[in-house]
């Protein structure tokens, strides 16, 4: 006769959170291109924020996928920020579509 397995329990991403406890996050800052001063608030990867963000957003009604690369993170107030600067050679052109003008 085959034995069964023990069964585990499914640990999903909520699983360490309690109602109590905040999310862990951080505010991203984007200096140039497209998203040139906007802000977004993401989640901490390990301790930090992350290296590298790509991020869609729509330009002339298409959407786009740009790439962003940390330049620094700091501390304001008790929250970590993280400047992101446009990486142009990897993210998707960004050209006014003269037809529509």
């Amino acid at each position: 006769m085959a034995r069964a397995l023990p069964r585990t329990r499914h640990r999903g991403y909520g699983s360490a959170m309690t109602a109590d406890s905040a999310p862990a996050e951080y505010l991203a800052e984007f200096v140039d291109g497209p998203l040139e001063g906007e802000f977004d608030r993401r989640a901490l990867v390990g301790d930090g924020s992350e290296a590298r963000i790509g991020m869609v957003a729509a330009v002339d009604g298409l959407e786009s996928l740009f790439w962003y690369d940390r330049i620094d993170e700091r501390e304001v107030a008790g929250e970590l920020r993280a400047r992101f600067r446009f990486d142009p050679s990897d993210s998707d052109p960004v050209e006014a579509d003269e037809e529509n003008d």
